[in-house]
């Protein structure tokens, strides 16, 4: 079996949720908890943090590790979705797993997964705390894939739990009011173990805090202990950030939303300090600093050149697009351009009303079954005034968008993180 063969047979073999949306969804912990055993348990054998929101938490997940990597630890990271390559979900202080280790899985393992019937996330999340396990990392930093109560990393017992904030994502499988939604990512939070809660409203910090009562969950809400004073733009296209506690950090993120993402890193760092006593103020900036090299993480406020400029981002529902859209109106450019497609359960009306109408659009279509067409989004941007072309596919829509410009013009692509991955692709391959 080759890796692509390992790859093809994850895909086709196990309800994938990119593809087929909630179909994918599998209630409930049984096969988790089957595989878990199956394997002996691995994630009993390293320390473990578990991150769960709407948004930002793949940047939290990613700064964190590159923390603690910086502080000497072996860090493992398990994030979703990947960009360009399945095997980014897992890595070890920022290396891949190998195509090899997939690949024995596959081989290994299929006479065991067929009979379960588990789900594509499910299968991964198994791989994964099996690897981290066999590469005897010191902790693994666990990203929620979905929710948090019925997701299949809830069997972990972390040292620190962190929930960034609540938008509407996922309304169908999580409920469609934000009081509902943050019962679920609540639903991570372990009896005894510290929480932080990046952003709270009204509406979710009374769930937060009935669940912290129960459970007996220390929780600190980070919007009440602002680390970060300011920040500006860095000469490096990151963000610096002049914080109460820790100086002047140098971030390689780029992107104004990382500004409340390092002020909730910024706010576990005193539970990790308990147990990673090697994080010092040295390592914590030098984990800002180097985080995408450390982790390689793409996507996020991402520059691909100058003239013109270029950038890509993976945000894609409205609690994301809140802060594109200032990011977009601020840019001083002749004309702003923008490369959108999204998938098809996200609130897309919501979205698109958000966008400013003076751009000049180019819809697509990214290669997911989950895709809305790329004419179909057309039709419904034009119910919000925003007017262009469409095209079937996001290569060809970021071809027209750079030809249409001056050096002076500005492009931006998102909507869906999978319009992003294939761009990147693209990018990648021309």
């Amino acid at each position: 079996m080759t890796y692509a063969e390992a790859i093809q047979y994850l895909y086709s073999q196990m309800p994938l949720f990119q593809n087929v949306g909630q179909g994918a969804y599998k209630e409930g912990l049984s096969n988790t908890i089957a595989l878990d055993n199956h394997f002996g348990n691995p994630h009993r054998k390293y320390k473990t943090i578990h991150i769960a929101g709407t948004n930002g938490k793949g940047s939290c997940s990613h700064l964190l590790a590159s923390i603690l990597q910086e502080s000497g630890y072996r860090v493992g990271l398990y994030t979703s979705p990947h960009l360009l390559d399945f095997r980014e979900r897992i890595k070890v202080n920022g290396e891949m797993i190998s195509e090899k280790k997939v690949i024995d899985f596959v081989e290994q393992e299929r006479s065991f997964l067929e009979p379960l019937h588990p789900s594509f996330f499910e299968v991964v999340t198994a791989l994964a705390f099996r690897h981290f396990a066999e590469e005897q990392v010191d902790v693994a930093v666990i990203e929620v894939g979905l929710g948090g109560r019925l997701d299949c990393t809830n069997i972990i017992t972390p040292v620190v739990s962190v929930i960034t904030n609540i938008s509407y994502d996922h309304v169908n499988l999580l409920g469609d009011t934000h009081s509902k939604i943050a019962g679920e990512k609540a639903g991570i939070m372990k009896r005894g173990v510290p929480v932080v809660i990046g952003e709270y409203t009204k509406e979710t910090y009374p769930v937060f805090q009935k669940q912290s009562e129960e459970t007996g969950s220390p929780i600190v809400y980070a919007e009440e202990h602002k680390q970060i004073k300011y920040s500006k733009a860095a000469p490096n296209d990151g963000i610096q950030f002049f914080t109460k506690d820790y100086g002047t950090l140098l971030c390689e993120l780029g992107g104004i939303y990382q500004k409340k993402n390092a002020n909730t890193v910024l706010n576990v760092i005193p539970y990790l300090k308990n147990t990673f006593g090697r994080i010092t103020q040295s390592t914590l900036s030098s984990g800002f600093s180097k985080v995408k090299e450390n982790t390689g993480l793409m996507g996020r406020w991402q520059k691909i050149q100058e003239k013109p400029l270029v950038v890509c981002d993976t945000g894609h529902n409205k609690g994301g697009f809140k802060y594109i859209v200032k990011q977009l109106q601020s840019q001083r450019c002749r004309e702003l351009r923008i490369v959108i497609g999204m998938v098809n359960d996200k609130d897309i009306n919501g979205v698109l009303s958000m966008l400013p109408p003076q751009a000049t659009y180019y819809f697509c279509q990214a290669s997911v079954a989950r895709a809305l067409p790329h004419d179909e989004i057309k039709k419904i941007a034009e119910k919000h005034h925003l007017h262009g072309d469409s095209y079937p596919s996001v290569a060809e829509a970021y071809k027209q968008a750079l030809k249409d410009s001056s050096d002076t013009d500005f492009i931006y692509v998102g909507g869906s993180t999978f319009v992003v991955a294939d761009f990147l692709s693209y990018l990648s391959k021309s």
